[in-house]
C-alpha cells in the first residue's frame, strides 16, 4: 500500500471511492481484533498480499452467495468489506498493511450474528484458505488469532 494513501486512510478511513459513506471513526490498528504474529512466516504461508486478497475475495463471494449466512452481508457494502477484511487480514499475517476499519464490536453491532453463523464464517473461511492451498497447520495458527473475536462479533 502506497505511504500517500496509508495516510490518507489513518486521517479519514471513512470510505474510499466506490464504498458507501460511514460514520466517522478513528482508525487504529488494535481494531482489527489481534495482534500481528510475529516474523514473516504467516504472510508466506498465505502466500502474500496477493494470496491474502484472492482469499478475501473468495470468502466474501463464498458469504455473500451462502444460503445460510447470506442475509448477514445482504445489505453491506462489499467494496468496503473486502478493503476492511483484506487489510485485517494483511496485517494480522505481518504482511505489510495497516487496518483501518472499525472495531469488531462497532463493525458487528445489530447484525445479529450467533453462534452457528460464527461456525458457518470458520467454515467459509476454511474453504477459501483451501483454495488458495493454505496448509493446514497455518490455517488452525491464523483462526486461533480470530477466535476471542467472537466475543466482540456475537449477539448478546
Amino acid at each position: 500500500m502506497s505511504i500517500i494513501l496509508s495516510l490518507l486512510l489513518l486521517r479519514a478511513p471513512h470510505a474510499l471511492p466506490g464504498e458507501a459513506a460511514v460514520d466517522p471513526y478513528v482508525a487504529d490498528n488494535r481494531h482489527a481484533g489481534a495482534a500481528p504474529f510475529d516474523g514473516d512466516g504467516m504472510a508466506k504461508a498465505f502466500h502474500g498480499q496477493d494470496g491474502i486478497r484472492r482469499i478475501v475475495d473468495r470468502f466474501v463471494v463464498i458469504n455473500y452467495a451462502d444460503p445460510v449466512i447470506g442475509e448477514i452481508f445482504a445489505n453491506h457494502d462489499q467494496v468496503r468489506l473486502k478493503r476492511t477484511l483484506f487489510e485485517q487480514f494483511c496485517y494480522i499475517l505481518n504482511a505489510g498493511c495497516s487496518y483501518s476499519g472499525r472495531d469488531m464490536a462497532s463493525s458487528h453491532k445489530d447484525l445479529g450474528v450467533q453462534k452457528a453463523d460464527m461456525n458457518r464464517l470458520v467454515e467459509t473461511l476454511q474453504r477459501a484458505m483451501a483454495e488458495e492451498g493454505v496448509g493446514f497447520q497455518a490455517q488452525n495458527r491464523f483462526l486461533s488469532k480470530l477466535a476471542p473475536m467472537r466475543r466482540d462479533v456475537l449477539e448478546k
